[in-house]
């Protein structure tokens, strides 16, 4: 099952949500359904409470209930009970709670959207351009965003169709790429940046995401050309796609006396611009405008 772990939000309020490609169906954290519902201080003790009375009385939803894992308030993947769409509607009638209906609305409406999203792949672009938005990115970077995600996209696919894994493979390579351009791996990028669990390219600024971007499209193009067989041949493709926008960097560098990779991430973007009442994510694409 190909998963993908998603914050989904009902009044403002956090609901975790797993979508299985394969089922096409989405599988909500039944904590925070019950903490959504009945406002508990504790929901855990309350959805172990009706579990246990549930399960008693027979009931086969909460027998069909699976566990996954999904992130924890320390950020740690651990496992916790879900249910999918048709599963909560009928646990829903167990919690007395006058959001029941607007909730069961709300659920509807995430599954239509993620299927309309799959059939109109524009719908998902808008509605990442909504979250980035809600989250207070600039308009100038979340076209820049949405672009990098697009060249990403051409450039796994292009993996993926000369046989190369997602997992390790793709892993190294994205390395190499990252290293050859910026002088650090993936994971270092991130410790510079101060980052964990955090997306590294949602953090960079527009010269890092513009530079990124040159690698990852030259990588690609590269390979078109080139033909790679052998994963030691990909490896070469993309130091040579990285080694285009490290020379793009250097000169950029070079002009302006200022360099292109930065320590800032969007929260610190976000506080600094709060402070001057701006826009909190235009730092991220002037990084320089308080120096």
């Amino acid at each position: 099952m190909t998963q993908h772990n998603k914050i989904q939000l009902f009044e403002e309020k956090k609901v975790r949500a797993i979508w299985d490609d394969e089922a096409e169906k989405w599988y909500f954290s039944i904590v925070d359904v019950v903490a959504v519902l009945t406002e508990s201080p504790n929901p855990q003790t309350y959805w172990r409470v009706l579990k246990k009375r549930l399960k008693d009385e027979g009931n086969e939803t909460v027998t069909n209930c699976n566990a996954l894992k999904m992130h924890a308030p320390d950020g740690k993947m651990r496992k916790t009970d879900v249910a999918d769409t048709e599963q909560l509607f009928r646990l829903i009638q167990s919690i007395p709670s006058s959001k029941a209906e607007p909730f069961k609305q709300w659920m509807a409406q995430v599954a239509a959207q993620r299927l309309d999203q799959l059939q109109d792949p524009e719908l998902s672009i808008e509605q990442a351009m909504m979250d980035y938005k809600r989250l207070g990115y600039s308009d100038a970077w979340i076209n820049q965003r949405l672009k990098s995600i697009e060249i990403r996209k051409d450039l796994t696919d292009e993996w993926k169709r000369r046989g190369l894994q997602e997992g390790v493979q793709f892993a190294t390579l994205t390395d190499i790429i990252y290293s050859t351009w910026s002088g650090m791996t993936a994971k270092e990028y991130k410790q510079f940046k101060g980052l964990k669990k955090e997306n590294l390219r949602d953090n960079m600024t527009n010269r890092e995401l513009v530079l990124n971007m040159l690698a990852e499209l030259s990588t690609k193009d590269i390979s078109e050309s080139q033909n790679p067989e052998t994963f030691g041949e990909h490896m070469d493709v993309a130091r040579q796609g990285g080694e285009i926008a490290r020379h793009a960097r250097m000169e950029l560098e070079a002009k302006t006396g200022k360099p292109v990779v930065t320590s800032l991430n969007a929260k610190q973007a976000l506080k600094l611009k709060e402070n001057q009442g701006d826009n909190p994510q235009k730092q991220l694409e002037n990084p320089d405008s308080n120096d």
